[in-house]
């Protein structure tokens, strides 16, 4: 009995001795994160942009160029780069000649020089649009820059040789005329032989 009292006693100081340092270990709330409305949010820089409504166009087309977020009411400086295209347009094929050979076409000046360096001007929200009329073909590239904002942004434009119809040369009629020397001969002897058997037909009937 004294034993067991013994037993209980030390099991009562154990647990009393316990609670205390269970609950000093417990995890202590953190203070909560907490914000400022007064305080105006974090700047995010918007980043301006450059495009323009067609990708590829014909020699002799126009475009118009768009820009976005640059600063409100300023001057956009426009460069313009010319890179040849590395393939011959499309549509653009040579002159054949009758015997199967064909003639090299040379590109010719369709109109006045179109500027490499250009300006436009921003409206209060930094847009601007601006019309371009290439005199050159190749893979365009155009840069803006806002003198202002320092803002810049490039697209690229792809312009291509207009079609033309294929030309009409020397040699290609030249077969067509023969062509038609020939039948214009032939009919003119079937229309004799045609008038002589007639004539031999009226003589025969005209003998009996």
């Amino acid at each position: 009995m004294r034993l067991s009292r013994i037993i209980m006693a030390l099991t009562v100081g154990l647990a009393v001795v316990a609670v205390p340092t269970a609950a000093g270990a417990a995890p202590q709330p953190t203070p909560s994160a907490t914000t400022d409305p007064t305080q105006p949010p974090p700047y995010t820089p918007q980043l301006a942009s450059l495009t323009v409504n067609r990708p590829t166009i014909y020699l002799g087309e126009t475009v118009v160029l768009t820009g976005t977020n640059f600063g409100p009411n300023e001057t956009v400086d426009i460069s313009v780069t010319v890179t040849p295209l590395a393939a011959p347009a499309p549509g653009q094929a040579p002159a054949r000649r009758s015997d199967g050979s064909t003639v090299a076409m040379a590109p010719v000046a369709y109109q006045a020089s179109a500027p490499l360096n250009f300006t436009a001007f921003t409206n209060g929200q930094g847009r601007f649009t601006k019309s371009y009329k290439p005199s050159v073909t190749g893979l365009l590239t155009f840069t803006a820059t806002g003198r202002e904002s320092g803002r810049t942004a490039s697209t690229e434009l792809r312009v291509l040789h207009k079609k033309q119809p294929l030309p009409v040369t020397g040699d290609s009629l030249g077969t067509p005329m023969k062509l038609g020397g020939g039948l214009v001969g032939a009919g003119a002897i079937m229309l004799l032989l045609t008038l002589a058997w007639r004539r031999r037909q009226r003589l025969g009937g005209a003998a009996h």
